[in-house]
Parts: C-alpha cells; sequence; structure tokens
C-alpha cells in the first residue's frame, strides 16, 4: 500500500535528505488565477458576489451572508452535552497553554536616563476562517480564536462556509463553538471569496477589513491568503495535514498504524510517514496499516492518502539519521515513539508540534492536550511556529531618552549621519542643544 524508502546505506546530507522526502504535488501557484477572480468578484459584487460563489461552489445559496447573534445562542443550547463538555475543556486547557505565550513588557536601562521598553500589542481586529468540505471542525474555532482572545484582541470575526445540509447556514456545531467563546460576528461564506471579504471588507455587511486571517483551508484557501498578504496578515497557507513517526523497533505497530490511519482520514492529499531503524517494524507497520485501512469509516480515503506519493515508510540505519531526515522534511506533527523519546528530541529541530511516546498521540494533540493544532504544513515548520497569541502580537520598542542621555550620544549620531551622507539627522538632534 504504502512506497518504501530504504536510506540505511546512505549517509545524505541535508539537502540529499529533502529530496528524498515524500511531497505531493499540489501547487498553491495553479490555484491563483482562481482565487483572484473570486477575490476581485467580492471586492467588486459584495455580499451578491458571496452569495453567488456560495450557490456555485458549496451546492447552496444562504439566505443571508451574516448570522444572527440569535442563531448562535440557538447553536449553544442544542449543543450534544458530550461535545459541549469536550469544547469546554478544550477551550479552557487551550487557554491555559496559551497564556505562556505572551511576553511580559520588559525595559532596559542602556544608560542613566535611557530607557527602551519592550512591549507586546495585540492587533486590532482578526479573521478567523474554519473550513467545511469534508468534515465539521469546531475544535478549529477553539485553536483560532482562543489564542486571539489570549493576546487580547478587541474584534473577532468568524467566517465557514454555507452547508447544503443545513439550507445555507453554518454548521450549528461550529456556531455553537463559536457561542462558547463569546463569538457572534460570523459570517456563511468561504474560500477564497471568504478570504477577499476579510481583507477588504464587506460595507453592505458592515463586515470591516481585519488586520490578520488565520485557519487552515483548501489550496483556493491558501492561495487567496497568499494573494492578500501585504493588505493584511494571514498565519501561514496551510496546506493537507502531515505526521511523521520516528519509531524504534520497540514501538507498538498498531500504535504507530493508527497514528498515521489517524491523519490519513482528513483527506485524499494527507501524508502519513513513518520513518524507522527497525525493518522489522516496518513490516508490522505495513500489516497494521492494511488492516486498519480496510475497517477504517472513511477507508477508500485513507486508502488513497497512504497509497499517495506524499506518504512513505523511510528505513534508516538508525535514529540520528531518523531525526535528520524529519528535520529536512520539516513536519506538521511529529510522533517520537521510541525507547527514549527525549533522547531523539534533542535532535529535532524543526517541527509544528511534537508528541513524546506512546501515550501523546497526535489526536491529543487535534483535541485536548491545551497545544495548538493550527500548524505549518509542507515543510514550513523549517521556518515558520504553527498558531499561537504571538501570531496576534506584534513587537514595539518604546524608545525613552532624557536631555543628558541624548546630550550623551549626540556626537556619535552627527558622526554617523555625515557618514551617510544624511546631515539633517544629526542636525535634528544637535537643534535639541543649540543655546544661540
Amino acid at each position: 500500500m504504502m512506497q518504501s524508502i530504504d536510506i540505511r546505506n546512505l549517509q545524505p546530507s541535508r539537502a540529499e535528505l529533502a529530496r528524498l522526502v515524500p511531497r505531493a504535488s499540489t501547487d498553491v501557484a495553479s490555484a491563483t488565477e482562481v482565487a483572484a477572480a473570486l477575490i476581485d468578484d467580492v471586492r467588486a459584487y459584495g455580499e451578491r458576489a458571496l452569495l453567488d460563489q456560495a450557490e456555485r461552489l458549496d451546492g447552496v445559496r444562504p439566505s443571508r451572508v451574516r448570522v444572527e447573534a440569535s442563531e448562535v445562542s440557538d447553536a449553544v443550547q442544542r449543543l450534544v452535552p458530550a461535545v459541549r463538555e469536550a469544547l469546554e475543556l478544550a477551550i479552557e486547557r487551550v487557554r491555559v497553554a496559551t497564556r505562556a505565550q505572551v511576553p511580559a513588557p520588559a525595559a532596559t536601562m542602556i544608560a542613566p536616563g535611557a530607557e527602551i521598553v519592550q512591549r507586546w500589542q495585540p492587533v486590532n481586529r482578526v479573521g478567523l476562517y474554519v473550513p467545511g468540505g469534508k468534515a465539521v471542525y469546531p475544535s478549529s474555532v477553539v485553536m483560532n480564536a482562543v489564542p486571539a482572545q489570549v493576546a487580547g484582541v478587541s474584534s473577532i470575526a468568524l467566517a465557514s462556509p454555507a452547508q447544503q445540509q443545513f439550507g445555507g447556514a453554518v454548521h450549528p456545531t461550529i456556531l455553537g463553538a463559536a457561542g462558547l467563546l463569546g463569538i457572534d460576528e460570523i459570517y456563511a461564506m468561504g474560500g477564497a471569496g471568504a478570504i477577499g471579504a476579510f481583507a477588504y471588507g464587506v460595507p453592505e455587511l458592515d463586515l470591516d477589513p481585519v488586520d490578520i486571517i488565520t485557519g487552515p483551508g483548501n489550496v483556493y484557501v491558501a492561495a487567496a491568503k497568499r494573494l492578500v498578504r501585504g493588505v493584511t496578515g494571514i498565519d501561514s497557507e496551510a496546506g493537507p495535514t502531515e505526521i511523521l513517526v520516528i519509531a524504534d523497533g520497540r514501538a507498538d505497530p498498531v500504535l504507530v498504524a493508527s497514528d498515521l490511519v489517524s491523519q490519513a482520514e482528513h483527506d485524499q492529499l494527507a501524508a502519513a510517514v513513518l520513518v524507522t531503524d527497525s525493518p522489522e517494524l516496518a513490516r508490522a507497520v505495513a500489516i497494521e496499516l492494511e488492516r486498519l485501512s480496510a475497517s477504517a469509516y472513511h477507508g477508500e480515503r485513507v486508502r488513497e492518502a497512504l497509497a499517495g506519493q506524499q506518504s512513505a515508510i523511510v528505513i534508516v540505519a538508525d535514529l540520528r539519521v531518523a531525526a535528520a531526515f524529519s528535520n529536512a522534511y520539516g513536519p506538521e506533527h511529529l510522533s517520537i515513539q521510541t525507547e527514549a523519546p527525549s533522547k531523539v528530541l534533542d535532535h529535532i529541530e524543526s517541527a509544528g508540534a511534537i508528541f513524546l511516546g506512546a501515550y501523546s498521540p497526535v489526536s491529543l494533540g487535534d483535541y485536548v492536550a491545551g497545544s495548538n493544532h493550527v500548524l505549518p504544513t509542507g515543510g514550513q515548520s523549517r521556518f515558520a511556529p504553527g498558531l499561537g497569541a504571538y501570531t496576534f502580537l506584534r513587537p514595539q520598542q518604546v524608545i525613552n531618552y532624557d536631555r543628558q542621555a541624548l546630550h550623551a550620544v549626540e556626537a556619535q549620531i552627527v558622526a554617523l549621519s555625515r557618514a551617510e551622507d544624511l546631515p539633517a539627522h544629526g542636525a535634528a538632534v544637535s537643534a535639541r542643544f543649540d543655546t544661540t
């Protein structure tokens, strides 16, 4: 079912490992033209364009784009008790863990009378995108909204596609999750059009432009986020989900296979990768994958994902090479199931989130671990973090010098300004001490 990559006889460089990692062929750029047209349509025709796009792309025309506050409160009351309890637990745990991501202001005395204060200011307004399609994601409401709230964002809007099953309304579980978080500015809109609406605003809906757009979506959402970047901030261009498991011969093949299947059920393009130094474990996991995918609820989707070019079982010489392979891959989710996971962790540089040991499955992080599940994909964890309070915060330096402290560095400022042929810079300082 899954391709096998055996590199036990290689001592590959990082560049060689990067060429070996399995990747899907999805190209965000290929969706740019379509996404741009949808965004332009929303900019030109506003609400009408959003309604037309929902009818054409989601198969249903909403009665209205903006959700009434009463619908949100009703959805909260109709939440299945077990789902509500789980959402409330997730909200509590993510909130507790996210508070650690907000730095305290720090004042540094450079010299007597010369102070630099580092502070962190939240953006004013954010747009949270919660996808529809193959599944419903109330957990994504929690993962997007809680960090914004912890950061101190004062205005939060949420968009999710119109659902044919619910007559063009946003999925009621999404509405219920938003209601638990106190969010009542919600729009039944999806795809690239929703991203355009957040970036540029829709006056007839009283939808003001946002400062940052966050949340995962399909390739058209990713392309739209790339197009509006610069007009507004974005978290990342999130693509299909990924899991990479590093396991040794002591790992339980049933658990490893279960974790791979858990992410493969998201999407046919989901990536599931096992890296192991044990050929015996590799064979056992392959057998378990056949068994589990045959009985999985989304079996066809799982089998297609596991058989895709983005999934593989990789056999390496040792766990140090396994860690190097993972670093070259830069996985969204990294699971380490070895005899001594912390020793492998010492060699890990790049991963969106890391799950240590057999009792920290990725599914835990998807829901109630307290960590965030909005994470970089497509190798972006090599240079970008997952979603957090810091996503919504801007570091600012506040400079506060008194007269004596400025006078002490006047000569140096004048000298540098002349060296750069910008003498007015120095003159602006000297003017404060000109007694003539």
